[in-house]
């Protein structure tokens, strides 16, 4: 999941990048309004994070704008402004939601795992390459043939893909696939790893799952 934050304070937007990404999300920055637009209009976010008042074009503005083409991608504005008559201004712009400052990072993170959860009914469809992976059918397809996939190894294929182009450490993995949430031998991660790799059949320029030393996986188009 990609994640934009428009926010001019580095204390703030560095505290906010190095927790998003210790949850596996990727994290751009922009600290000004303008450059913001610009990458919220061609970055294919999954949710982008807005404070009220940045340099060059508001938050409002920039919400205001992005709306025009983007109908869906979940917005959440931060920022110190807390009346009633703000508040319904900021989602009247087409916000999703609204966290006041000073926050914590807790509840910061519940409102965006709420706003990226599927609605209901729906689901989400993930490629890597010539890989497809459907959450609601639950299939996974290489090509134009169906990969028949044990529970776990779905999950784990799920979990990288959904972190594509980050490097997915080992514990992260083991606590958000398997539910460990204690110190744990991951080299059962190498054994599923082994697992997918062959039953996805992948073939020389095909290395779309690959080992980061020492660290973990990472799920990559080249």
């Amino acid at each position: 999941m990609r994640i934009l934050i428009v926010e001019d304070e580095p204390g703030i937007y560095n505290f906010l990048k190095q927790g998003l990404e210790e949850e596996s999300y990727i994290v751009d920055i922009a600290e000004e309004g303008k450059k913001g637009l610009r990458l919220a209009l061609t970055g294919e976010y999954d949710l982008l994070l807005l404070d009220w008042m940045v340099p060059g074009l508001s938050g409002i503005e920039i919400c205001r704008q992005f709306r025009k083409d983007f109908k869906e991608t979940p917005i959440l504005f931060l920022t110190a402004k807390d009346t009633v008559d703000e508040t319904i201004f900021g989602l009247q712009s087409g916000a999703n939601d609204y966290i006041k400052k000073p926050f914590h990072f807790e509840e910061l993170l519940e409102r965006i795992k709420v706003q990226l959860r599927p609605k209901s009914g729906e689901h989400s469809v993930f490629i890597l390459g010539n890989i497809t992976l459907n959450t609601g059918t639950h299939q996974v397809i290489k090509g134009d043939e169906e990969v028949n996939l044990t529970q776990k190894e779905f999950a784990l294929l799920e979990y990288l893909i959904r972190n594509k182009g980050m490097v997915c450490r080992r514990a992260r993995i083991i606590e958000s696939v398997w539910d460990i949430h204690f110190e744990y031998n991951t080299s059962v991660i190498d054994l599923y790893i082994n697992a997918l790799r062959k039953k996805l059949n992948l073939g020389e320029d095909e290395n779309y799952i690959q080992t980061v030393r020492g660290i973990g996986y990472i799920a990559k188009e080249s």
